[in-house]
Protein backbone atom coordinates (compact mmCIF):
# COMPACT_ATOMS: atom_id res chain seq x y z
CA UNK A 1 0.00 0.00 0.00
CA UNK A 2 1.09 3.55 -0.67
CA UNK A 3 1.39 5.88 2.29
CA UNK A 4 0.82 9.58 2.53
CA UNK A 5 1.84 11.72 5.51
CA UNK A 6 -0.36 14.71 6.31
CA UNK A 7 0.92 17.51 8.55
CA UNK A 8 -0.41 20.61 10.28
CA UNK A 9 1.80 23.27 11.85
CA UNK A 10 1.16 26.49 13.76
CA UNK A 11 2.85 29.01 11.44
CA UNK A 12 2.92 31.60 14.23
CA UNK A 13 5.66 29.50 15.88
CA UNK A 14 8.04 29.68 12.89
CA UNK A 15 11.36 31.26 13.86
CA UNK A 16 11.66 33.51 10.80
CA UNK A 17 15.42 33.92 11.39
CA UNK A 18 15.75 30.25 10.35
CA UNK A 19 14.12 30.74 6.94
CA UNK A 20 16.64 30.57 4.11
CA UNK A 21 16.68 31.46 0.43
CA UNK A 22 17.08 28.72 -2.14
CA UNK A 23 17.21 28.81 -5.90
CA UNK A 24 13.43 28.43 -6.24
CA UNK A 25 12.04 30.03 -3.09
CA UNK A 26 12.32 30.53 0.66
CA UNK A 27 12.62 27.35 2.72
CA UNK A 28 12.23 26.10 6.27
CA UNK A 29 13.83 22.91 7.59
CA UNK A 30 11.51 20.81 9.75
CA UNK A 31 12.03 17.55 11.61
CA UNK A 32 9.45 14.87 12.31
CA UNK A 33 9.89 12.99 15.57
CA UNK A 34 8.07 9.63 15.80
CA UNK A 35 5.35 9.60 18.48
CA UNK A 36 3.81 6.12 18.10
CA UNK A 37 1.75 6.27 21.32
CA UNK A 38 0.34 9.78 20.86
CA UNK A 39 -3.36 10.37 20.39
CA UNK A 40 -2.57 13.45 18.27
CA UNK A 41 -0.49 11.95 15.47
CA UNK A 42 2.31 9.64 14.38
CA UNK A 43 4.92 12.42 14.44
CA UNK A 44 5.63 15.66 16.32
CA UNK A 45 6.96 18.50 14.14
CA UNK A 46 9.69 20.96 15.16
CA UNK A 47 11.99 23.32 13.31
CA UNK A 48 15.38 21.83 12.62
CA UNK A 49 18.44 23.07 14.54
CA UNK A 50 22.16 22.46 14.06
CA UNK A 51 24.08 19.70 15.81
CA UNK A 52 25.94 22.31 17.86
CA UNK A 53 22.66 23.86 19.02
CA UNK A 54 21.33 20.42 20.04
CA UNK A 55 24.54 19.73 21.99
CA UNK A 56 24.14 23.10 23.77
CA UNK A 57 20.58 22.25 24.85
CA UNK A 58 18.73 24.52 22.41
CA UNK A 59 15.24 23.17 21.83
CA UNK A 60 12.88 24.48 19.21
CA UNK A 61 9.18 24.80 20.07
CA UNK A 62 6.63 22.17 19.16
CA UNK A 63 4.98 23.27 15.91
CA UNK A 64 2.42 20.61 15.06
CA UNK A 65 1.66 16.98 14.26
CA UNK A 66 1.76 14.65 11.29
CA UNK A 67 -0.23 11.49 10.61
CA UNK A 68 0.23 8.60 8.25
CA UNK A 69 -2.78 8.21 5.95
CA UNK A 70 -3.05 5.00 3.92
CA UNK A 71 -4.05 5.35 0.28
CA UNK A 72 -5.29 2.88 -2.30
CA UNK A 73 -3.21 -0.15 -3.10
CA UNK A 74 -0.37 0.62 -5.51
CA UNK A 75 -1.84 -1.59 -8.23
CA UNK A 76 -5.06 0.44 -8.16
CA UNK A 77 -3.09 3.70 -8.29
CA UNK A 78 -1.04 2.47 -11.25
CA UNK A 79 -4.19 1.39 -13.10
CA UNK A 80 -5.80 4.78 -12.54
CA UNK A 81 -2.68 6.68 -13.66
CA UNK A 82 -1.91 4.67 -16.80
CA UNK A 83 -2.61 6.19 -20.19
CA UNK A 84 -5.41 4.62 -22.22
CA UNK A 85 -4.21 2.14 -24.79
CA UNK A 86 -5.18 3.01 -28.36
CA UNK A 87 -6.80 0.19 -30.25
CA UNK A 88 -5.48 -0.55 -33.68
CA UNK A 89 -7.48 -2.00 -36.49
CA UNK A 90 -6.87 -2.15 -40.19
CA UNK A 91 -9.54 0.51 -40.72
CA UNK A 92 -7.52 3.04 -38.68
CA UNK A 93 -4.41 2.73 -40.83
CA UNK A 94 -3.74 5.63 -43.23
CA UNK A 95 -2.54 3.33 -46.06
Amino acid sequence: MSKLITAKIDVRKIDKDRLFKGTKGTYLDLILIPTPNSEYGDYAIKQSISKEERENGVEMPFMGNAKIAVQKQESQLEANNSAPVASSSKDDLPF
